[in-house]
């Protein structure tokens, strides 16, 4: 349960890292940023586990919480893409 919640809290720090790395206009705010950095943690560090075999819950991961800044980068422009084709 603990590695969910620290799994969690790093996804927020990570949404803030991919934004922070693309910067532009989201139209969701930090709210929506923290969620997608959240959603990029678990799916990119699931990823890079079994890319490169870490065991879940093993503790601190650099290639899940990279495998997380990439997830989130690209679930960011993903959004940005799918809020702008809604938009027009």
């Amino acid at each position: 349960m603990l590695h969910w919640i620290g799994m969690f809290l790093a996804g927020l720090v990570i949404g803030v890292i991919a934004k922070l790395l693309m910067p532009g206009k989201d139209p969701g705010g930090f709210f929506v940023t923290g969620l997608i950095g959240v959603a990029g943690m678990f799916v990119g560090g699931f990823l890079s586990g079994l890319i490169f075999g870490a065991p879940a819950g093993g503790g601190f991961q650099p290639s899940g919480y990279i495998g997380g800044i990439i997830g989130s980068l690209i679930l960011l422009a993903l959004y940005r893409v799918g809020t702008r084709s809604n938009a027009s």
